[in-house]
């Protein structure tokens, strides 16, 4: 084909004005900087980054009768990059495993690559592409696209991101790109309903028993023992119930064995489930992604496959059944929920890794610009698990809060009753009797008979494990053995305690 011809879209496709907003900020830095720069263009999950790229792809054809290659870090990328294009009218061809050659490069104007494919082939001096003048790089934060930098020195080179934070600390993206530009925030796609509202529930969880690995991340084998164990898949198949059940939902986990004990704990509950990870098969994979399209009350766990590359608008719940120190690893899982339908304006997020303590709500501001250029100082203000152990502020859910209702106050604030303890210089387990008392009132007020009471006292079991802990840190006594006997000593007292006002409640009727 003539490589010169202009290329017209193949669809009446629209892109909005921030879309626009953003291709004419890239095509005015490569102006400001006669075209030899490399940029960083940010833009949340679901904002439409491939939409973005693909035009720019377009117009820098048509303005400098320059190729473009696109690079990607999965093959589901490289397709949906492709059919994109495809709208765009831009010729492209995959370079993927099965394309050895290049004899056909004069037929194309895009190509569209996996980063390690690309790699061996211009290694092995199989492919060299001629008149490149753009390199666009998709998930631009994963730090496997450097070793391609020394091939394309001459060509422009465009990252796109939605964390510009690089995947390695000690590889920081400042070093390859050398302005970012920042696309529209989280809220304000909100806003413009481009995204749907992120509904987020928080479940204190210990992450004392966590260890870091070389990544900086937590390592499977410390998140399998945690996350596995029959508490951890209690209070995870609780926090469904209570917030998700019968939504469509995405569960994502930091080990395999992790997510076959949630298949498993959701079957046995009666609860429409399948698992995912990348030991399927391409066929299982479509077969089981097809149900879960295809399945309302579908719930799906799954390992460290559907970050990038998923798309199902469908979603309408998140379960983070994993903690994680990856900011990036973060604003992916939940914004496979973000996408916005006509029926659906918000979806739930489910936190079970203290992750939003850690980085805060996924729609809050972040000052990406000051996180480019300084990230290691950015890493280093994140709150410690112990800080957020500290500081977590269990809040009594609204549907239990309402069951409540006849008690004038249900509120007890632990750390406030120890100061006030040990200024009385009262022996500390005051303070924990005093509360057991609050609980055991607040269950004999709002109950009809003892059954009532004792399933409001097997209710407060999250509330319970709350004060306990924060009764420990006063005390300064923190190990686990401490907390869980001192947990069911709480829960012996209170079952105790209201079979005894439940009796003398009884008698006073009588």
């Amino acid at each position: 084909m003539d490589k010169f011809e202009k290329l017209e879209r193949n669809t009446g496709k629209k892109l909005y004005k921030y879309q626009h907003d953003a291709i004419d900020k890239i095509l005015e830095k490569l102006e400001d900087n006669d075209h030899k720069v490399n940029l960083l263009y940010q833009l949340p999950t679901g904002g439409g980054k491939t939409v973005i790229f693909s035009e720019f792809a377009r117009r820098y054809i048509n303005d400098t009768k320059k190729k473009v290659v696109i690079l990607t870090h999965r093959i589901e990328l490289c397709g949906q990059t492709s059919r994109m294009l495809d709208e765009f009218g831009v010729p492209n061809k995959i370079i993927d495993s099965k394309i050895k050659e290049l004899d056909d490069q004069d037929d194309f104007l895009c190509f569209v690559a996996m980063v390690e494919t690309l790699n061996n082939r211009l290694i092995d001096q199989k492919i060299k592409l001629n008149e490149v003048g753009l390199v666009i790089i998709d998930e631009a934060h994963y730090n496997s696209f450097r070793k391609l930098f020394k091939y394309f020195e001459g060509s422009v080179v465009l990252g796109v991101t939605a964390t510009p934070l690089s995947s390695n600390i000690k590889l920081p993206m400042r070093d390859n790109y050398d302005e970012l530009i920042v696309g529209e925030s989280i809220s304000s796609l909100i806003k413009q309903n481009f995204l749907a509202k992120a509904k987020t529930y928080t479940y204190n969880v210990n992450l004392n028993s966590l260890r870091i690995g070389a990544n900086g991340d937590y390592t499977v084998a410390s998140s399998e023992r945690l996350y596995s164990n029959f508490l951890m898949q209690e209070k995870l198949l609780q926090a469904y119930m209570e917030k998700s059940r019968g939504l469509k939902t995405l569960i994502f986990n930091n080990g395999i064995q992790t997510s076959l004990h949630v298949e498993s704990t959701f079957l046995n509950a009666g609860i429409n489930v399948r698992h995912l990870d990348n030991t399927n098969t391409e066929k299982e994979r479509r077969e089981i992604l097809d149900w879960f399209k295809n399945t309302d009350d579908a719930v799906l766990t799954s390992v460290g496959i559907l970050t990038t590359g998923f798309d199902e608008p469908t979603v309408r719940s998140i379960i983070l059944n994993r903690a994680t120190r990856s900011l990036t690893l973060y604003h992916q899982m939940i914004g496979r929920g973000s996408r916005r339908l006509p029926n659906k304006d918000h979806f739930i997020v489910i936190d079970l890794g203290n992750n939003v303590m850690r980085f805060g709500l996924w729609e809050t501001y972040m000052d990406w610009a000051d996180i480019f250029k300084a990230p290691i100082s950015f890493l280093n203000g994140l709150q410690s698990d112990d800080e957020i152990q500290k500081n977590f502020k269990y809040q009594m859910p609204d549907e239990l809060r309402n069951r409540f209702s006849k008690s004038t106050n249900i509120d007890f604030d632990i750390k406030e009753e120890y100061k006030r303890s040990f200024a009385a210089r009262e022996k500390s387990k005051m303070v924990i009797e005093r509360s057991i008392q609050q609980h055991i009132q607040i269950c004999i007020e709002n109950s009809e008979d003892i059954v009532d009471a004792l399933e409001l006292a097997e209710a407060l079991k999250e509330e319970i494990e709350f004060r306990v802990k924060t009764f420990s840190y006063c005390i300064t006594t923190t190990s686990d053995n401490y907390r869980q006997w001192l947990t069911e000593d709480y829960t012996r007292k209170l079952l105790h305690g209201i079979r005894q006002s439940q009796q003398k409640k009884d008698l006073a009727k009588a």
